[in-house]
């Protein structure tokens, strides 16, 4: 199957390696807007992201993975591109443990060494890093980020575009609300708002957006 990756940065370079570990996916073009136009280099198209319609107009059959870590980029992308779902593929990586009562996006990212365990519902475009955990029962909405080592225990509830830092826990039945962000660290006992920050062990907020 042929594979674009759209963006060329550090959070990119895991994800290319992802799809060059399964012997049936191939990275067709990598597109990144540090790119004036689209050209062929080493067999690969590389190009400004705008390529996208034209490489699918030349090629059947292509799926899309969107390898931007930032939250609200992937969300401006998946805007701006237009493409059906069913345009986008879901990445799990062989050492993932994924049960198979949970439910995953399309265009979503499972890393290395992560549980994702039973019903647990992941949206579309989120990302679940390096050696993080998604108990069961838990809900991620769409363009969440899971970062490295983060846990979410049971029935833990990530609203749309949520960023949990790396190595934060989050206890069981909390939420988190929409494009709210966790610190790195973290200990989450209370509900957090949408579009607030919260830090610390407890976490407690420090940001909170006044058109929330």
């Amino acid at each position: 199957m042929g594979l674009v990756v759209i963006g060329e940065g550090g959070h990119s370079k895991v994800i290319r390696e992802i799809i060059r570990s399964k012997s049936d996916y191939k990275i067709i073009a990598i597109l990144d807007d540090k790119y004036d136009e689209l050209t062929v280099i080493n067999d690969i198209y590389i190009g400004p992201i705008s390529s996208a319609h034209l490489l699918l107009n030349r090629m059947n059959h292509l799926k899309f993975v969107i390898a931007i870590g930032n939250n609200e980029v992937r969300k401006l992308i998946v805007a701006k591109l237009g493409l059906s779902k069913e345009c986008y593929i879901s990445l799990i990586h062989d050492t993932a443990v994924v049960s198979t009562s949970a439910s995953i996006g399309d265009g979503t990212v499972i890393m290395a060494g992560t549980i994702v365990n039973a019903d647990a519902v992941i949206g579309d475009h989120v990302i679940i890093n390096s050696g993080a955990i998604v108990e069961h029962d838990s809900q991620l909405g769409d363009y969440v980020h899971i970062a490295p080592r983060a846990t979410l225990t049971g029935s833990v509830i990530a609203e749309a575009g949520a960023m949990i830092g790396a190595g934060a826990t989050i206890i069981p039945g909390i939420k988190v609300g929409e494009w709210a962000v966790i610190g790195a660290g973290a200990t989450v006992i209370s509900d957090i708002p949408s579009y607030s920050t919260a830090v610390g062990t407890p976490a407690r907020l420090i940001a909170r957006a006044m058109f929330v």
